[in-house]
């Protein structure tokens, strides 16, 4: 029996949980508690028995994610639950099934798609550059999980690929295809296609896979595309059991085939299906969802976020800003400062008051761990890197190597396995420390920026492993667990401030956050000239400002190119953000923050000349 599945949960989120039957769309705000609402619901299911454990499936879109949800229901008592990705579940029936329909193993998978590629335009007299390959790759992946033929992709993309024609591109993908059948292989996408074409044309396969698995749970639903949607669908067959979770304003991947209609029109798929919104935060203050609540109003399936509580946790701001007064006149205390926007001269001078402000933000107590810069793009952070380092800040990049890839990580680990199997006459905890200062930990660390700062942070951050792991624990059971969360990407979390890109950023949270590139051309990005590519840009700036929890401050600089802010910041309107404070250009000099004109300087407005 699992724990009390229903405690400590709000009147909505206790709607969706208790709704364990027939079709069941929960529309789930930022911070609402999605992931809470969808384990508790399996457990609830669990526990009145309407549920199995076993014919539960759960699916979501990483293999973190998917191993988070694992490990929250066994915490809940509930075991058995199949909690995987698309492509995990695919493959999984694919290797049951394949054998006996095939009398073979199934094939193997790509495992480097853009290498494949390169072999591939060997083949036909092509030599593009490795950047072209990558987005000839992505073009593959978009066309397939579209569900379209080439012809149909030709009709839908007609422009090529970078100085790649479309008859090129057209004949660079069937050299693949020709290549990866040869090779007998799969990739990514062809594992859903296969699994797809599997259940249609084998109806005993259909109907096993239909008899072990009758309740399905989707989170993400935002997300699928209409292959994903499409293997659902013949997952399900002709039951109802089906409870899906997204958010359409955090739909962020539409150009790899993300459809968030397959949310906002399950209603009308599945007749009567139950309708639940979580709207409830309990990630941001009040001013921080303010913005966001301005930024998507009145877009498609938009939610109204709305604060559950104030927190004061640690410190917000260093300073006297943190008070400030909203437009009504009332007072925000230090633990709800209203958002900030402010203006620079350049990218440097921007990158040196970020730097500047994070370093007050730790002074006054906050812990690095628990703060965060944003941007669009990976090529804004070189001025930030050496900015922080300057500052003697310790910065983790997201999207560069994976912490137990690290070689000072895989060694550690391996030095750890080796000494479980040995008589320990010290603590476990001892141990531990023992054996990472003898591969380099010191009480103190080095200087931030490089790669000896880089091997201390992760050194400690196992040492923190250990710490506080159970009562109990020993070192084979510690060695255990880090081999298992290597498995799945659990990555611990480091001590030091978190430099990622908007959409790595997705599924995180910090206490502060800071939002960097708000002008045009960087964020809406300068490539996005339609309107449903601007709106995908839009969802993005609000993923990015839903990521805080305390404090939120955008900054945008005019730059050599003479950018303008974002139209973002326009329509957020200056209700909801102030001005920052005093700046400094990079060469020199002084300007108040947000006065990036003379006119704008007299307006007292980080937004720019209206």
């Amino acid at each position: 029996m699992s724990t009390d599945a229903l405690a400590g949960l709000d009147e909505h989120q206790r709607e969706a949980v208790t709704a364990l039957r027939g079709p069941v769309v929960v529309l789930a705000g930022a911070g609402t508690g999605k992931t809470r609402v969808i384990t508790h619901r399996i457990a609830h299911g669990v526990d009145t028995g309407a549920y199995s454990p076993g014919r539960v499936m759960a699916v979501t879109f990483t293999t973190k994610a998917a191993g988070e949800m694992r490990g929250r229901l066994r915490a809940m008592g509930v075991a058995g639950v199949a909690a995987r990705t698309f492509h995990a579940a695919a493959l999984a029936q694919l290797n049951f099934f394949w054998p006996t329909l095939a009398g073979d193993s199934a094939p193997g998978i790509v495992d480097n798609k853009v290498r494949l590629l390169a072999h591939a335009a060997d083949g036909v007299g092509l030599s593009p550059d490795r950047a072209t390959l990558r987005d000839v790759a992505s073009e593959i992946e978009w066309r397939k999980v579209s569900m379209l033929s080439v012809d149909g992709y030709v009709a839908a993309r007609p422009n090529g690929v970078g100085r790649l024609g479309v008859d090129r591109v057209v004949a660079l993908q069937h050299a693949y295809e020709k290549l990866k059948d040869e090779r007998r292989q799969l990739d990514f996408e062809d594992v859903l296609l296969a699994c797809a074409g599997m259940l249609e044309a084998e109806p005993q396969v259909a109907k096993a896979v239909r008899e072990q698995y009758r309740h399905f749970t989707v989170d993400e639903f935002q997300d699928v595309s209409p292959l994903q949607n499409r293997l659902l669908e013949l997952w399900l067959g002709d039951r109802r059991d089906i409870c899906v979770v997204g958010d359409a304003s955090q739909t962020i991947y539409s150009f790899a085939g993300a459809d968030a209609s397959f949310l906002l029109d399950f209603p009308t798929r599945f007749e009567g299906a139950r309708v639940v919104r979580l709207e409830t935060n309990y990630r941001s203050d009040a001013p921080i969802l303010a913005v966001a609540n301005e930024l998507m109003r009145g877009r498609p399936g938009a939610l109204h976020l709305t604060a559950a509580a104030s927190r004061s946790a640690e410190p917000a701001s260093p300073s006297a800003d943190s008070v400030a007064t909203d437009a009504s006149g009332t007072e925000r205390t230090p633990a709800s400062p209203l958002p900030t926007v402010t203006a620079f001269e350049d990218d440097r001078a921007e990158a040196r008051a970020v730097a500047s402000r994070v370093g007050a933000q730790i002074a006054a107590g906050a812990d690095p761990g628990h703060i965060a810069v944003l941007y669009r793009s990976h090529a804004q952070s070189a001025e930030l890197v050496a900015a922080l380092a300057d500052a003697g800040i310790a910065t983790t990049v997201l999207g560069g190597r994976r912490f137990f890839d690290m070689p000072e990580v895989r060694q550690a680990v391996m030095e750890l396995r080796a000494a479980s199997v040995a008589p320990i006459e010290s603590g476990f905890v001892d141990t531990v420390r023992d054996i990472l200062r003898s591969r380099g930990l010191t009480d103190d660390p080095p200087e931030a920026g490089g790669a000896l700062r880089d091997a201390w942070e992760a050194r400690a951050a196992l040492l923190r492993l250990a710490q506080e792991a159970p009562a109990g624990t020993t070192l084979r059971a510690f060695t255990d667990e880090l081999t298992a969360r290597a498995k799945v990407h659990d990555e611990p979390a480091m001590r030091t401030v978190t430099l990622a890109t908007l959409h790595a950023a997705k599924g995180l949270e910090w206490e502060h956050v800071h939002l960097i590139g708000v002008a045009e051309g960087l964020l809406p990005i300068s490539y996005a000239t339609t309107f449903d590519q601007v709106d995908e840009e839009r969802r993005l700036a609000y993923v990015g400002i839903t990521r805080a929890g305390r404090t939120l401050s955008l900054t945008w600089s005019r730059g050599v190119r003479e950018r303008q802010p974002s139209r973002f910041l326009r329509e957020i309107g200056s209700g909801t953000l102030r001005a920052g404070g005093a700046t400094a250009r990079s060469g020199g000099g002084s300007r108040r923050a947000g006065s990036p004109t003379a006119s704008a300087t007299r307006r007292g407005s980080a937004l720019g000349p209206r």
